[in-house]
């Protein structure tokens, strides 16, 4: 089979698009033909170098394609079934897994960063990182699905425990994260306040369902939510940004404001003023990905049309550098995909 895979880090020449030898189906296992997968930041960063894994490695976290070998040992999967692929591994033994915490295990990763990933035309997988891909949905769809609804989902219910006509600041609602976010925020009636870099971005924020929209190339975060809330703040502020825009999500918080994050993707070293922390009651929350039974039931609201993928543009396999630098050049809204030649 072929597949795309880094040898060294680097930039995206250093994305190669080769044969490598087809996956063994063990009896546990369904083998799966991708028809589409996504690209994340965390691509990104596993191509620079930022994380400690085996080289070479195949890139990618999400994908979906077709069952076409099931494991002895399996059940409930056939040949022919469509699905959608759940990026996060984990031990299944300690006690974190056992009470429902996968992605708290010790052991947990993710596809395409601490092993092979799904930018690949064939995969062998464990059953239980399987659901069902919904008939309605193209493949394009489904592979910009999994990791950004998943870790949203997980911010904001898990982790900040969103609560009906909150007040809600969404960081970069181009990316893909922060289009999952506005969908999932709609659906507690919040009213929500969203950042993006470019009058485009910002107005398809509207179409998905924000209601204010801020132009953080251009304004000031926290003066245009002060502005907004009539001095109050945001109940929650959804961040996954980083250096760049920390201290103007600190300060967009209202008293007793919860700020939930999963990612830096401008830098990681910022600062707090602990008497401000203090003082205004505010909660700082850590979240990456999450559990498995998150994951089952976001893909229940995408089932019913509550929420939908958005993806940006599709790129074939080959093209991956030229996908990971339409990223790198932030253009794109919503997430980008991968084809199979």
């Amino acid at each position: 089979m072929k597949a795309i895979r880094i040898h060294k880090c680097g930039g995206p020449e250093v994305l190669r698009w080769e044969t490598v030898p087809d996956p063994l189906c063990l009896p546990n296992q369904v083998l799966v033909q991708m028809k589409a997968m996504s690209i994340n930041h965390l691509d990104i960063w596993v191509r620079n170098g930022l994380f400690n894994y085996p080289l070479p490695i195949i890139m990618g976290s999400d994908g979906a394609g077709v069952i076409v070998e099931v494991g002895q040992e399996v059940e409930g999967w056939k040949v022919g079934d469509a699905v959608i692929i759940q990026p996060g591994t984990y031990c299944g033994n300690c006690q974190f897994c056992q009470e429902g915490k996968e992605n708290f295990c010790a052991d947990y990763g993710i596809l395409g960063e601490t092993e092979n990933g799904t930018q690949c035309e064939l995969m062998a997988l464990n059953s239980e990182q399987l659901e069902r891909k919904p008939d309605f949905l193209s493949f394009e769809e489904a592979a910009a699905f999994p990791l950004v609804f998943l870790t949203s989902y997980t911010m904001l219910i898990r982790r900040a425990k969103i609560q009906n006509r909150e007040t809600i600041l969404i960081l970069g609602a181009g990316s893909g994260v922060g289009s999952a976010a506005i969908q999932i925020a709609k659906l507690y009636n919040c009213r929500i306040i969203a950042t993006g870099g470019d009058e485009k971005k910002l107005q398809l924020a509207k179409s998905l369902g924000a209601d204010y929209v801020i132009n953080h190339s251009a304004e000031i975060i926290h003066k245009r939510v002060k502005e907004i809330t009539d001095g109050v703040g945001a109940d929650i502020v959804f961040e996954h940004v980083g250096e760049a825009t920390w201290n103007s999500s600190l300060k967009s918080l209202r008293r007793g404001g919860r700020l939930v994050t999963c990612g830096a993707t401008t830098g990681a070293n910022v600062s707090i003023n602990l008497r401000h922390l203090f003082i205004k009651n505010l909660s700082i929350l850590g979240s990456t990905m999450g559990d498995r039974k998150a994951f089952s039931e976001v893909v229940e609201w995408l089932a019913q049309g509550k929420i939908k993928p958005v993806v940006d543009r599709v790129f074939s396999m080959s093209e991956v550098a030229k996908a990971h630098v339409h990223i790198e050049n932030r253009q794109q809204f919503g997430k980008v995909v991968l084809v199979p030649e």
